[in-house]
């Protein structure tokens, strides 16, 4: 059974333990992240480190190369393919020169066959088992998942990608950020291709359009990692009290008719909040109807579609389900639906309702009276 990011990541953090593994990610090339990586390698060797350099691309910019002179290079390893001689990083080499610090520039390179791994963020693995820190550079659309969306926005297939969970293993993450104007700039004074190919580059890949859509894209990879942090940490440190940094939605989905009308309201509530957005249904394990088991099913696919998150969960008790995943996801608004009634009926809507308040931390409830037409 193939791993899940999870159990990668669990593997990745045995493996470093002392070694810090620093990621610079942009959006495109020619934002800075090379320039940003030897920076860092700079000022780290200026503090005493012993900073080396692994592999850096420079494509023939000058800046890059003039950077790079500064510091020390291993020798890249001469393999032979096909009667032509290539250079790939040795990860060998550096292990046996053991400096603190080792700089990896394109992170997601496939290696010429016959080198020790396939993929360069393989030798980084190896590299960070030997507690040397790694700082690397990405770009967003190498990451496997977002490839495809890549290839929607821009028509370009990405060829060279990564597994997901190689960005998440990253101690430290910083986008290197540059408007798309900034960059379309760049391209033309020169800075990024040679002078024949940026008109062409300008009117494919670094379309205007598409250099927003990619930075979006990439915003929102760094967003996610920070929010990770935030999660561990507070785990970490046993907090149970929500940090409302940002807006965690969730909508309780029972298989009644009336449903889809509280998703709509809750989807709605989430746009207008830029809240992460979930549906969860809590199956207390009682026997329910075909009609009823489809009805569910229609609901949750409804809200699916409105961009949630689905969660099933089972539980005894609907409230105290719901109140734990609440303190787990750290969740800041909740959103329940009640049917009108009238007389006793109503106290078997406030009960579980009760419940709930005493049970879950701090969170904005809302509740939402659901017509009967």
């Amino acid at each position: 059974m193939p791993k899940k990011p999870e159990d990668w990541l669990e593997v990745a953090s045995q493996q470093k333990t002392n070694a810090i593994f620093k990621l610079f990610l942009g959006y495109a090339p020619g934002v800075g992240k090379t320039y940003s990586m030897l920076s860092e390698g700079m000022r780290r060797h200026s503090r005493g480190e012993d900073v080396v350099i692994g592999v850096v691309e420079s494509h023939g910019r000058k800046a890059i190369e003039e950077l790079a002179a500064q510091l020390e290079k291993v020798p890249r390893r001469k393999i032979e393919y096909k009667g032509t001689i290539f250079e790939e990083m040795d990860v060998d080499a550096i292990i046996a020169r053991k400096p603190q610090v080792v700089l990896v520039d394109e992170l997601a390179h496939t290696n010429i066959p016959g080198s020790k791994h396939r993929k360069r963020y393989e030798d980084v693995q190896e590299i960070l088992s030997e507690k040397i820190d790694v700082v690397a550079t990405l770009n967003i659309q190498h990451i496997e998942s977002i490839a495809p969306v890549v290839r929607n926005i821009t028509g370009i297939t990405v060829r060279e990608t990564l597994p997901d969970w190689v960005p998440l293993t990253a101690n430290e993450t910083v986008m290197v950020d540059l408007t798309p104007e900034a960059l379309q700039n760049r391209m033309r004074r020169g800075d990024v291709y040679l002078p024949e190919k940026v008109e062409q580059a300008l009117g494919n890949f670094f379309r205007r359009g598409n250099l927003i859509a990619l930075r979006e894209l990439a915003l929102r990879q760094v967003t996610e990692q920070v929010d990770r942090s935030l999660e561990s940490y507070m785990a970490a440190k046993a907090i149970q009290k929500n940090w409302a940094v940002r807006d965690r939605l969730a909508v309780c989905v029972h298989p009644n008719t009336y449903a889809q009308y509280l998703i709509a309201r809750a989807a709605r509530m989430a746009r207008r909040l830029d809240a992460e957005f979930f549906a969860v249904y809590v199956d207390t394990g009682r026997n329910a109807s075909e009609e009823d088991r489809k009805s569910l099913e229609a609901n949750l696919q409804f809200a699916e579609s409105l961009g949630a998150q689905v969660v099933r969960l089972k539980g005894k008790s609907v409230a105290d389900t719901v109140a734990q995943f609440v303190r787990e996801k750290h969740i800041t608004q909740v959103i329940f639906g009640r049917s009108p009634a009238k007389g006793w009926k109503k106290y078997l809507y406030l009960s579980p309702t009760h419940r709930f308040l005493r049970e879950s931390p701090d969170v904005d409830i809302h509740i939402i009276t659901q017509e009967n037409s």
